[in-house]
């Protein structure tokens, strides 16, 4: 008599981890960014055809002429596709601001002082505080773009542990901070040169004159980066802590505090880097604040003036000097020409984005002579307006919109690139300023980050959380940040709302509404 063993049915899986596989298997199957914006490009062409053939053309609200759609398929757009590539991509308006910016951070980041700077922020809190701590860091640390995952993240947990807490806590917090706050640094960086220039672009479809600053946002990002800090700090008191699977895997060593201190010549150089910013900040207030500074604008304005147009030097200039001196200090900077030097690394660490940026531009500009985005924004603006629906109800359906493609195509850049010609001339002609859609944006390039696969820096944080749990996979660090992504997403927008309705300006120089 024989016996059949048991027959065992797979266990079905958490619809989160479920939902989460889903998203990585559409993700994956969209092509490379570079290739998308091709891919786009012909999208484009093929439309504008159409459109033109059928004679489809607008009024233009900004000077009453027809605005007919142009067809990217004839010799017209043939030649101009030919004579302007290199002229867009060299023009592209985010292009010599993020490559200035990026020199000046560079040499910050590589010669140590921002990973001292972090280690220094996450230890010296009392236990308390340590969450609040890590949280806002992790606001903060977006000057470091990427580096920001790769020094925060174990920080995070070094920082949690360090104080008798989890170190998966600290992980989980740290990263979230990071992903579902990227866009909400108190202090400026690449992304807000970049998100700068691509709003200008698509600002300009409805007026020729539109610049938007890169610290067009600034206010708004330091009350968001405060309030996200607050955010986490709840949701991890009120529900992860809550948690029962925070223990490490028992067999985890834990014997590398120490990572988290500095040594003396460290701690020196930092000192020295700090006066040297604190002093630098002091002496740049002190030649604008007066009235009569050569540094305002017409009139004493600061909105208009050569001290904002330049704002993507000062703030390289500030980075590279804290760098330099800490580097000379620290030995990271040896002599005059390693400075240089870093700064060509920072370069090369950007050649990706520069290979996307060229793509991109050509994008943008094949879209812009076409007249696509004037007939879509009037149309898509008509039709809002006839139907009465207020703009409330529209920023809420702009951030759903966002959000949800924001989990597939988790290159803020690349995202606003194909939604910001669309959406901010729409909004424009419903009379919100593109600084404002900007500022929504960010929302919904930020929220999701944390829960989607798709983003390179999710596998990276999984990889530090599996040093603290080796069965953790792709569902429990999405079940860690989810609760925090929805928090932070709502919160944030609670915020928007309540700066939008007070008309309270978003940054130096941008419109109340």
């Amino acid at each position: 008599m024989s016996t059949q063993a048991p027959v065992t049915t797979p266990e079905r899986l958490p619809r989160l981890i479920r939902a989460m596989a889903v998203v990585e298997r559409v993700g994956n199957a969209l092509p490379h960014p570079f290739w998308l914006f091709w891919i786009l490009c012909g999208i484009v062409a093929v439309i504008s055809a159409g459109l033109s053939i059928a004679d489809v053309s607008v009024i233009s609200p900004a000077d009453g002429e027809r605005v007919a759609v142009q067809n990217l398929i004839s010799g017209d757009g043939l030649a101009m596709a030919l004579s302007t590539a290199i002229t867009n991509f060299a023009t592209f308006p985010p292009m010599a601001t993020i490559v200035v910016v990026i020199m000046g951070v560079a040499v910050a980041e590589r010669s140590g002082f921002l990973t001292a700077a972090m280690k220094v922020g996450v230890s010296r809190v009392p236990a308390g505080g340590v969450v609040f701590a890590v949280a806002f860091i992790g606001t903060v640390s977006h000057v470091a773009s990427a580096a920001a995952y790769i020094i925060l993240v174990p920080l995070g947990g070094l920082a949690f542990q360090a104080v008798g807490r989890s170190p998966i806590l600290g992980v989980v917090v740290a990263y979230t901070s990071i992903a579902s706050g990227y866009d909400a640094s108190p202090v400026p960086t690449p992304n807000d040169a970049i998100f700068a220039g691509i709003t200008t672009a698509a600002a300009r479809i409805i007026d020729e004159d539109a610049s938007v600053s890169p610290v067009s946002n600034w206010f708004f990002n330091i009350a968001s980066s405060l309030l996200l800090a607050l955010v986490i700090t709840l949701m991890t008191k009120l529900v992860l802590s809550k948690r029962p699977d925070l223990d490490p895997d028992p067999d985890v060593d834990l014997d590398d505090i120490g990572t988290l201190h500095l040594s003396e010549r460290e701690r020196s150089a930092l000192r020295r880097a700090t006066l040297v910013l604190v002093g630098l900040i002091a002496a740049f207030a002190a030649a604008v604040i007066p009235s009569a500074s050569p540094l305002r604008g017409e009139g004493g304005s600061i909105a208009e003036s050569p001290f904002l147009d330049g704002i993507a030097i000062v703030v390289a200039l500030l980075f590279a000097a804290v760098g330099t001196v800490y580097g000379l200090r620290a030995g990271s900077v040896q002599k005059a020409a390693d400075v240089p030097k870093l700064m060509a690394e920072g370069i090369k660490q950007m050649a990706p984005v520069l290979v996307l940026f060229f793509a991109i531009a050509q994008f943008l500009a094949w879209f812009d002579w076409s007249h696509l985005g004037d007939v879509l924004a009037v149309e898509a603006a008509q039709l809002l307006d006839n139907n009465n629906i207020p703009v409330p109800v529209i920023f809420l359906m702009v951030l759903a919109l966002l959000t949800v493609v924001n989990v597939m195509v988790t290159s803020g850049s690349a995202m606003w690139s194909i939604a910001a010609p669309v959406i901010v001339p729409m909004l424009m002609l419903l009379s919100v300023p593109a600084e404002t859609t900007q500022a929504l944006f960010r929302i919904a390039d930020s929220g999701s980050t944390a829960i989607t696969p798709m983003s390179p820096y999710f596998v990276m944080a999984l990889g530090f959380l599996q040093r603290y749990r080796k069965d953790a996979g792709i569902g429990t660090l999405a079940s860690y940040t989810l609760p925090l992504a929805i928090a932070m997403t709502l919160a944030w927008t609670a915020l928007f709302f309540l700066w939008w309705g007070l008309g309270i300006p978003l940054g130096p120089g941008a419109p109340v509404r």
